[in-house]
Order: structure tokens, then sequence, then C-alpha cells
């Protein structure tokens, strides 16, 4: 059994961020701890805002870094080495430009795509080998259009095929509470039937 004690949202601070592409990390925490009238609290010895949630018998700490984007792993870092927590039981949650806008993947380790904040968090924890759960932006086409691409908020078209995949994504908590990541991902990989899309 694999658990998870922490999960991260990534994302930019600031109002001008918000609901950009860059900041899927903080909607998914956002939305899993409204769900569970969780409230956030700014903690500056974790450079960041934290709360916790209950699913089953299980409770997850979650953390926003207040930190920008490329400085992710100093908010990490600080929280996981506070409550003695591995990396292997963390999971960050991200946008990833190599998936396509309806896309949600959960993947163990493996390189970080060039992403700012998840390198950072390497790069600040000496390891690869932390869960991921990826929410596909798309790619705007080429490298020198990333950086606007972000920071930019989805068009209306990819907003659409976002939303479904999003919000069934939100449904991983019980699975996580189990500590049944394999089956966890399974389940998000498999297309919906029919009568389970919303």
């Amino acid at each position: 059994m694999q658990t998870i004690h922490l999960i991260v949202g990534l994302g930019n601070p600031g109002e001008q961020y918000e609901d950009t592409r860059h900041n899927a990390g903080f909607r998914w925490v956002d939305a899993i701890a409204g769900s569970k009238r969780a409230t956030w609290k700014r903690e500056s010895k974790f450079s960041g805002w934290t709360t916790r949630v209950e699913e089953a018998s299980a409770e997850f700490r979650m953390l926003k870094p207040g930190t920008y984007m490329n400085e992710s792993g100093r908010s990490v870092g600080a929280l996981l080495r506070f409550f003695h927590i591995e990396p292997a039981h963390m999971l960050v949650v991200h946008d990833e430009l190599d998936l396509p806008p309806g896309t949600v993947k959960l993947k163990l380790g493996g390189g970080t795509g060039g992403h700012n904040g998840l390198t950072d968090i390497v790069e600040s924890l000496g390891t690869k080998d932390f869960w991921r759960l990826r929410v596909g932006i798309g790619h705007p086409g080429h490298k020198d259009l990333v950086a606007d691409y972000v920071l930019d908020r989805p068009r209306k078209i990819e907003r659409e095929a976002i939303e479904p995949a999003f919000e069934r994504s939100l449904e991983l908590l019980p699975w996580l509470a189990k500590g049944r990541m394999n089956d966890a991902m399974t389940w998000l990989h498999t297309p919906p039937k029919p009568e389970e899309k919303k």
C-alpha cells in the first residue's frame, strides 16, 4: 500500500494569476478544500498556505506554495522536513504542456518536462520519486510561446474539454485514502462509461 500524506497544488500567488493555465494545481487543491469545507491558513515557516482534509480514515495535509512557481521547492521542502514526510508519500498537482486539454494523468517519478515548479522541487529534494497528477493544458506549438501561454487563461474550447476531466479527477481522493495508487491510475486513465459522464 502506498499512502499519500501531502498533496501540493502548484501555481503562482496573486489575483493576476488566478484561472491561468499554470495555476491548475492551485485550482485542484482549492476544489478539494472547498468540497471538504476546509480553510487555508498562511504559514510563514512553509512559505505558503496549508490545510488538512479527511477522507474515510485518512488525513491529508495540503499545501499551496506562496512562492512563485520557480521557487516551489523551498515551500515543499520546508513542510516535508517539518513533518518528516518522505517525498514518496507526496502528490504534486500541476499543469502539463505535454497532455491535451481534457486529459489528467497520474504517475510516479519521471522527468519534469521543463516545468519550473517540478524542476525546483526535484532540485530542492534531490529526488524525482514522488507522485504527480498532471492536468493537461496543451502546448502552444513552439517553445518560445510557452511562457506567455501558461500565464494566460484557457480559451472557451479548452475549458469545455478540461472541466469534465478535471471534475472527475477530484474523485481520486477515496483511492488515495486507501493507498491504492495503481488502482487509482487504472481508474483515472480509463475513459468513463457514458453513464459516468456528467
